[in-house]
């Protein structure tokens, strides 16, 4: 009579291994979110409140400053504030353009603008435009624009809007009477200095890590074989250089008509020439802090509208008012505009 030989347990893989506790007392129970999930909901909470939380922070510290601002903004002319709602409406359609021009496929122009639309209330969570970068690729991979592809065409997007703003820059301050005021507000030798040393040094550190950590390099020299590529093709074609070109330029035009028609209902007594100025030298010079929201940026329009001639609190007032035109009173419906694009599998 031969011996019995044991049995072996299955395999971890197999309908017959044995459950764990939990999962035999509820075999429903839905499986539980990943560890690291969990942990970057409450960073991304604190990302989407900082914003608020400083500016809050600020106006309880300015008080009589924010009193005064908030009673400019409930008597503004609200014909001037329709005329600020009319521009931003059209930096939708401009950032729009952008994004078409920065690819060689043709998108939907209805689906492409209501998905930049929405990547401004995503904007809010994250410093730097990543909230409107991420929207933007989910858009494009659903049209089935290959990886690759779709994040060069970001980068070629990022790339061309602080170029024409320059540009613009540039020509305002050749063109413009007002180019003159801005002297005072230019930085000093050892100001310059340090930027030119933090950007030196940001592109060394980028070089090393590109040489000495080996998986860097091929993702990074791909994207950057493939944005080259459809760069080349993207300029022999004019509509897409208009539309690339015509829209970076337009775009801080438009914004700063915005913060132009804020101010004339408030005010401001500057003129628009002033005004736009003042937006391109603030956004040009801090633009690239990644502060959400775009505190820095609205710091330094405050502090050059000053330098210009404006009282501090309508500056402030019209600063203010400029976000919740372009900002705030997009928010509520540019993420219900997001959630629809999420349910129909457009992102």
């Amino acid at each position: 009579m031969s011996s019995l030989s044991p049995v072996s347990a299955p395999p971890s893989d197999s309908p017959l291994a044995p459950l764990s506790p939990l999962t035999a007392a509820c075999p429903d129970a839905p499986a539980a979110p990943p560890a690291s999930f969990m942990a970057a909901r409450p960073v991304r909470l604190a990302v989407c409140l900082a914003p608020l939380v400083l500016v809050v922070v600020w106006g309880l510290l300015n008080r009589p400053l924010m009193y005064e601002g908030v009673t400019r903004m409930a008597s503004a002319d609200p014909g001037w504030l329709l005329a600020g709602v009319g521009f931003t409406c059209l930096g939708w359609v401009a950032a729009s353009c952008v994004r078409q021009g920065a690819l060689p496929e043709r998108l939907p122009p209805g689906l492409l603008l209501a998905s930049q639309f929405a990547a401004g209330a995503a904007n809010h969570a994250l410093p730097a435009g990543i909230g409107a970068h991420a929207v933007t690729l989910r858009f494009l991979r659903g049209r089935g624009i290959p990886l690759d592809r779709a994040t060069a065409s970001l980068a070629l997007y990022s790339l061309v809007k602080p170029i024409a703003k320059t540009i613009v820059l540039v020509v305002f301050l050749a063109a413009s009477p007002a180019g003159q005021r801005l002297g005072e507000l230019v930085p000093d030798g050892r100001t310059l200095v340090t930027v030119l040393a933090a950007v030196a040094t940001a592109l060394t550190v980028a070089g090393v890590l590109l040489t000495v950590v080996r998986p860097l390099r091929r993702p990074v020299t791909t994207l950057l074989r493939t944005a080259l590529a459809d760069a080349r093709l993207l300029h022999t074609r004019p509509w897409r250089v208009l539309a690339l070109w015509g829209g970076a330029a337009a775009m801080p035009l438009l914004q700063a008509c915005v913060v132009a028609s804020v101010g004339a209902a408030m005010g401001l007594p500057l003129s628009w020439a002033e005004v736009i100025l003042a937006f391109l030298a603030a956004g040009t010079a801090v633009g690239a802090v990644p502060a959400p929201g775009g505190l820095a940026v609205d710091a330094a329009l405050v502090f050059t509208l000053v330098a210009f001639g404006s009282p501090l609190a309508v500056a402030t007032a019209t600063v203010i008012g400029f976000r919740v035109l372009t900002d705030w009173v997009p928010l509520l419906p540019g993420a219900l505009v997001l959630s629809a694009l999420i349910r129909t599998k457009v992102l």
